[in-house]
C-alpha cells in the first residue's frame, strides 16, 4: 500500500529545516519560552498569593502544568501561519521545493512534524521552572514532550492551513484574535473549566489545547486511563483533520 507521504522526502525537508533553524535558534527559542514562563511567574506568583489551591493543586503547580500546553500552542501554531506564508509567498521557498521531488503532502508533514518536535521540547521551560519553585518530579512527566509533539503538530497543520486561506499577512490578526486567543484562554491553564457555565464546558471540551493541559496535568500527578485515552483521540482527530486541510490548503496554492 503506497504511503500518503514519501519518507526519503519528509526527510530531506526536515534535514533543511534543521539546517536554517541552527542559524536563528536563539531568536526563535527566547521568544517561545520567556513568554509562557512569564505567564507562569505572573499568574503563578501573582494570583497564586492570592489563591493557593485550584483544583485540588497547589495554584504554582496548577498553572504551571498549563502553561506547558500555552507554550507548546505558541511554538507551533504562530510559526506554522507565519513563517509557512513568508516561504511561499515571500521567498518563493517551497516552488524551489517541489522542483525536487517533494509533493505538497510530504512538504506540510515535514513543517508541521519539525514544528511538532520543537513545541514539544520547547514545552518543557514552563514545567522545568515550576519544578524549580516546587512542583515535585515524576516519571509520568517524561511524557510529556510526547503530549507536546502531538498536539504541536495539530496546530503546526492548523497555522499551515490557515497561511494559505488568508489573503495577506495582517490577515493573521483576525485568526489569533477569534480563534487562538479563546483556545488559549479556554483550555483549563489559569482556572478550572468546570467553573464555566455549561454551553462553555461543552465546547471547552472540543478544545484541543485543553486536552493537552489536562494529559501534561495529569502526567505530573498521575494519569487517569479513561480520559487520558479520550484525550489521546482528540488530539490524533484535530491533527489528522487539520493535516489534510492544511495539504489541501497549500496545494491549491503552490499547484495552479
Amino acid at each position: 500500500m503506497r504511503l500518503p507521504v514519501e519518507p526519503a522526502a519528509v526527510g530531506g525537508v526536515m534535514a533543511r529545516e534543521w539546517v536554517m533553524y541552527r542559524r536563528y535558534w536563539a531568536s526563535t527559542t527566547v521568544s517561545a519560552v520567556i513568554e509562557p514562563v512569564m505567564y507562569l511567574l505572573a499568574f503563578g506568583f501573582g494570583v497564586g498569593a492570592l489563591v493557593t489551591q485550584v483544583g485540588g493543586y497547589d495554584y504554582v503547580e496548577f498553572v504551571g502544568t498549563g502553561v506547558v500546553a500555552t507554550s507548546v500552542l505558541f511554538s507551533s501554531a504562530f510559526p506554522g501561519m507565519f513563517s509557512t506564508f513568508v516561504k511561499r509567498t515571500f521567498q518563493h521557498t517551497y516552488d524551489a521545493m517541489l522542483a525536487a521531488p517533494v509533493d505538497t503532502a510530504d512538504l506540510v508533514t515535514a513543517e508541521a512534524l519539525f514544528l511538532a518536535v520543537k513545541s514539544g521540547v520547547y514545552g518543557l521551560a514552563p514545567l522545568a521552572v515550576a519544578v524549580a519553585f516546587g512542583l515535585d518530579p515524576s516519571a509520568g512527566m517524561l511524557a510529556v514532550p510526547l503530549i507536546g509533539t502531538l498536539t504541536g503538530f495539530g496546530f503546526a497543520c492548523f497555522g499551515i492551513w490557515v497561511s494559505g486561506l488568508v489573503p495577506s499577512i495582517n490577515s493573521f490578526n483576525y485568526v489569533i484574535s477569534i480563534v487562538l486567543t479563546p483556545v488559549f484562554l479556554v483550555a483549563g491553564t489559569f482556572f478550572p473549566i468546570d467553573g464555566l457555565p455549561g454551553w462553555a464546558q461543552g465546547v471547552a471540551q472540543l478544545n484541543p489545547l485543553h486536552h493537552c493541559v489536562e494529559l501534561v496535568r495529569h502526567a505530573a500527578f498521575g494519569f487517569a486511563l479513561g480520559p487520558d485515552l479520550r484525550s489521546v483521540a482528540v488530539l490524533v482527530v484535530f491533527g489528522v483533520l487539520m493535516w489534510f486541510l492544511a495539504v489541501r490548503s497549500l496545494r491549491g496554492k503552490l499547484v495552479q
